[in-house]
């Protein structure tokens, strides 16, 4: 029986980190073996949208190399982090709680995705199966951008990047264009972050998984977090919170911040018990063992915060990245045997 690899990777702004780092030390084991042959399908949420386009866009360049290694886009959020969530003191001023206006302009975001991605390439070239999430406000429903199919494969990968990480708050919607479409209508859409519905996006890629002509083939998913949030939220603070409370930027938006970590909590348990051995426990404390990783489907790859690391989705200070790298070097030592495991079957499998 062949086996496909599904890779899936978690929303959570700069802690993008954690992912990135972990799939350079998997490029590691995969002995030169790029991470869009050794996947048959990349999915990802936000910034695990945009390590998603990054793997497996066509480099402007080279169209058989991709745009982007893990060790680029590692370096994306440590050397330009601070750039995009840079805050403009004349905003502040005038806006002082971020009530009015997004917390960030897009421009250096934007700009990074096209340098890194090109202005061109979609998803419909691809270099494997690629499955980027959002959200359209005008038509109120979940998009799934991929190259699965051909309806929604013709979006400039830059411009699926930027929508996927259009987090409400913290940087404007996107109008991003649907390239041919004849339809005014449908040209283009208004997208916000992918994370409102699918911050874990594993159960999208297994259901675009299971639409591919795969149906004899054992499918092995390898999914990454971000690390869960850190910070509980008490009953005392929280019991007088209106709207305000609730969606407070200086708080980072308490609200956005559990609808997320409520939806990837119950991916990875659904993901669990649809794809691994009947009692298998994984949750956030949880590490794959060299005695179980053999028995596995899923693996999944995350922690809990500590409070040496801030949970925000936008602190690029080096104080907090240096936090973050040392917290995905804790993950990968904790579970070398999963990614000792999945390199393994990977290379088996070519």
């Amino acid at each position: 029986m062949a086996k496909r690899f599904i890779l899936s990777i978690d929303g959570g702004g700069i802690r993008g980190i954690i992912p990135a780092a972990i799939l350079v030390e998997l490029a590691k084991r995969l002995e030169g073996l790029p991470l869009h042959k050794a996947f048959d399908m990349i999915a990802g949420t936000s910034t695990g949208g945009i390590i998603a386009a990054g793997l497996t866009c066509p480099h402007p360049d080279d169209e058989e190399t991709a745009a982007c290694t893990p060790t680029d886009l590692l370096a994306l959020y440590v050397d330009h982090g601070g750039k995009i969530f840079e805050k403009n003191p004349i905003l502040g001023l005038i806006n002082p709680f971020g009530l009015n206006d997004p917390r960030y302009q897009p421009d250096e975001l934007e700009n990074r995705l096209k340098a890194q991605l090109g202005t061109a390439a979609t998803l419909d070239k691809g270099l494997t199966k690629v499955l980027i999430t959002a959200y359209d406000i005008k038509q109120r429903q979940a998009l799934f951008m991929a190259n699965t199919d051909n309806e929604n494969s013709h979006f400039r990968y830059w411009e699926a990047a930027r929508a996927t990480s259009a987090a409400p708050t913290y940087f404007p919607p996107a109008l991003i264009e649907r390239v041919g479409e004849k339809n005014k209508d449908k040209r283009f859409v208004p997208l916000i972050d992918g994370g409102v519905f699918a911050n874990d996006p594993i159960l999208a890629a297994y259901v675009e998984a299971r639409k591919q002509k795969w149906g004899n083939d054992e499918l092995v998913f390898l999914s990454l977090g971000t690390g869960q949030q850190n910070r509980p939220v008490a009953y005392q603070e929280a019991k007088g919170w209106g709207i305000l409370g609730w969606m407070q930027p200086s708080h980072d938006t308490p609200l956005i911040s559990i609808l997320m970590q409520g939806q990837a909590s119950t991916a990875s348990y659904q993901a669990n018990a649809l794809l691994n051995p009947p009692g298998t426990k994984i949750d956030y404390s949880t590490v794959v063992t060299k005695e179980n990783a053999a028995s596995l489907s899923y693996f999944r790859l995350d922690r809990q915060l500590s409070s040496k690391e801030n949970d925000a989705l936008d602190d690029a200070s080096p104080e907090n990245i240096r936090a973050l790298k040392a917290i995905a070097a804790q993950i990968m030592k904790d579970n070398a045997p999963a990614l000792d495991e999945i390199a393994k079957r990977i290379l088996a499998n070519q």
